[in-house]
């Protein structure tokens, strides 16, 4: 038998040693995929690392209990992302990788978004006792979510096929406990003009790659309003308040070298986010469209950039009602941001969106969560888990 091995650290304690990593997406997360390794490791407990393609970052899935059914993938994940945005703003007033406790507060770059989850998943696992399981528990730590929820897409299509992992998946990610069931997509696209460089005195010798660009923009402001238009027409827009529709932003320009040069290239950098239920290819081919319609005979690239899909379960799902009471929440609830839930969610898992903190505190300086959320999460997480994995546990 194995009996329960009690962590050496609580929530808070352990998001202080987490905290530490400055496991930002341009960074590699190898050192802190070890440090979770490490203080998971056990002989009750599986890890297997899915690798990034150059091998500088991984996901962790981690798993403690009886292997999943793989008809039934009774259990439950808990889901979250190690990498966290920079932390290179001036106006920080303590080391952004290092926890600072202030009253209820709890300082440090990803607190909030979302190493306050990742340390009650963490913990979590660390307290079960295998022998008291019926349901396997497991973890699924992604790497790059905040530049376009890489991990998680890489873990879809590389994933081997001996992990089966539970259906039930719970993501982290900072709702204030709010159960949510659907969100908008993140759509990231480049659309790139080659001209032909010349001496700005001789312009009729080069062919300028910015001006042609304006109109496309003009055409893309066309699309956009036109977006906003169609907003009633999707069945989830109520869910979305202010911002029933989908978003186009023309986000960044980048062309030129210099003053007295015709510019040879430009490149315009697009977001679109899209609403549930909607596929990227069709708002592809819809961006194409407008481009070559002012565009005439140009020739242009458009790629995208990264393709976060927009996530939708079920009002009547049963973990989401489950969550729901468990909160005594009566309406559903929406988020703007993208997720991994929505390449998960396409690949057969049940995702809601569940955690602690609030979205206001994160991605800027002096970024917090609650010591009081953490309490409160210690709690709903252990009865969650107790309910999908286990009926005894400490």
């Amino acid at each position: 038998n194995v009996s329960v091995v009690t962590p050496a650290h609580s929530p808070v304690e352990l998001l202080g040693r987490w905290g530490a990593f400055a496991a930002t997406s341009r960074n590699s997360n190898l050192e802190l995929a070890d440090f979770v390794g490490d203080y998971l490791d056990r002989p009750a407990v599986r890890i297997t690392r899915n690798l990034s393609a150059d091998g500088c970052k991984t996901t962790l899935i981690i798993q403690v209990g009886s292997d999943s059914n793989p008809e039934t993938r009774e259990g439950v994940v808990l889901s979250g992302h190690m990498d966290v945005v920079p932390a290179d703003e001036p106006e920080w007033r303590s080391d952004p990788f290092a926890l600072a406790e202030s009253h209820d507060r709890l300082t440090a770059r990803g607190a909030c978004d979302m190493k306050g989850f990742l340390a009650l998943a963490v913990d979590r696992l660390a307290c079960m006792n295998p022998d008291e399981m019926t349901a396997p528990l497991a973890l699924l730590l992604t790497f790059d979510e905040e530049v376009g929820t890489l991990g998680a897409k890489h873990f879809v299509d590389t994933c081997p096929p001996d992990v089966v992992l539970p259906r039930r998946v719970i993501i982290g990610e900072p709702t204030g406990f709010a159960v949510v069931r659907m969100h908008k997509g993140h759509l990231q696209l480049a659309l790139t003009l080659t001209g032909r460089a010349a001496h700005s005195g001789f312009p009729q010798s080069g062919d300028n790659a910015i001006e042609p660009m304006a109109l496309a923009i003009g055409a893309l402001a066309d699309l956009r309003r036109a977006l906003e238009g169609e907003g009633e027409a999707s069945e989830h827009s109520a869910h979305f308040g202010t911002v029933p529709f989908v978003t186009l932003n023309v986000a960044q320009i980048h062309g030129g070298s210099a003053t007295n040069v015709v510019p040879d290239r430009c490149r315009l950098d697009i977001g679109i986010r899209l609403m549930p239920g909607m596929a990227s290819g069709a708002m592809i081919d819809r961006v194409r469209a407008a481009v070559e319609s002012v565009l005439q005979q140009r020739q242009f690239e458009l790629v995208v950039v990264s393709n976060s899909p927009p996530m939708l379960l079920s009002e009547g799902n049963a973990l989401y009602q489950t969550l729901c009471g468990t909160v005594g929440q009566t309406e559903t609830r929406s988020v703007y941001f993208a997720t991994d839930g929505g390449w998960l969610s396409g690949a057969d898992f049940d995702c809601v969106i569940f955690g602690p903190g609030n979205m206001d505190t994160a991605h800027k300086p002096n970024e917090w969560i609650s010591a009081g959320d953490l309490v409160r999460g210690e709690a709903l997480v252990g009865d969650i888990v107790r309910r999908y994995c286990s009926q005894s546990l400490p």
